[in-house]
């Protein structure tokens, strides 16, 4: 079972009791929220702080391909990219893990060959999680049994959106324990969730259901991560701390592509959970593209100016 406070324990011993303590949460004022979050957004950070900020964001990258056209190549290229991100400098860190389907984590723990990156997987029929419990169960299974040290797995948004909260609870709940040692992070697909009451909802819902990390999206809609869901997220994982002294990671994915975005998304996490979450642990970046901005940036403070156009690899 997850590691429910005991003064939250009664909170999932019905449906009728976990709709009643989940819409017992406070409501989210959308324009305040927006509001703070775009007031974070414009801090600037001096040049020292930057340079962390970049490298801190490096450490954090879940480097990403989930792709119908996915070769072993590819995957063992992005896992040589995850250990050395910039082959000319052996002093950029490398990222926290990589992300691949199942049926290529085999193929991503064989190319890190020990390295200290993990090996993330998607499961649960991913992205859309539109299949029976027994599938996503044994989805999750063969990609532990592969070698993935993390599941990224998805709600049942459809269960979610029309109140069957206690399905999606104990799903996740199965999910949890068929990933066995690897850590679980739980996707909502906040741009499917409509309202930003619904993903505080469902954000203690995964964190009182056993999840590692939350995580904001797939990456295969057209609203993915923002600064205001992952700001009410934050503020989740937070609260959620403050009551039961469990921590949560929170994993934005999709639509970072840019030092300034990371750097904005890592203001956020400082000024809102704290300084405990600043850390690859507790935070992640769902992200393909960002790692490159990141890597020039890092260049031009080092050299002054930008690197040619073949510095870094194309993804």
């Amino acid at each position: 079972m997850p590691r429910i406070h005991p003064a939250l324990a009664d909170v999932t011993a019905s449906d009728q009791a976990l709709r009643r303590f989940l819409h017992g949460l406070p409501g989210v004022d959308p324009v305040g929220l927006e509001a703070r979050a775009a007031a974070l957004g414009t801090r600037s950070i001096k040049t020292t702080a930057k340079a962390y900020a970049i490298d801190l964001a490096i450490s954090m990258i879940d480097l990403t391909t989930l792709e119908g056209a996915d070769t072993p190549g590819k995957v063992r290229a992005l896992a040589a990219k995850a250990v050395h991100p910039d082959p000319t400098d052996r002093g950029t860190p490398a990222t926290a893990a990589v992300c691949v389907y199942p049926d290529m984590v085999a193929t991503a723990k064989s190319a890190l060959n020990g390295a200290d990156v993990k090996v993330a997987s998607v499961a649960t029929a991913f992205p859309a999680g539109r299949a029976a419990l027994e599938v996503k169960l044994a989805d999750t299974r063969d990609a532990v049994a592969a070698g993935a040290d993390e599941i990224d797995m998805v709600i049942d948004r459809g269960a979610f959106l029309s109140g069957r909260y206690l399905k999606v609870f104990e799903e996740i709940v199965a999910v949890k324990e068929a990933s066995g040692p690897a850590r679980l992070k739980v996707i909502f697909e906040t741009g499917e969730l409509s309202t930003y009451d619904n993903i505080r909802r469902a954000s203690w819902l995964g964190m009182l259901a056993g999840a590692d990390f939350i995580k904001t999206s797939t990456g295969k809609v057209a609203v993915n991560a923002t600064p205001a869901n992952t700001l009410l997220m934050l503020e989740a994982v937070r609260d959620f701390r403050e009551q039961t002294g469990v921590q949560i990671g929170v994993k934005p994915a999709g639509g970072i592509r840019t030092t300034k975005d990371a750097v904005k998304f890592l203001v956020l996490v400082n000024e809102t959970a704290g300084p405990d979450w600043l850390d690859p642990h507790w935070f992640r970046f769902g992200a393909s593209s960002l790692l490159n901005d990141l890597l020039m940036q890092r260049q031009k403070l080092a050299t002054g100016r930008y690197s040619g156009p073949d510095y870094v690899t194309v993804d």
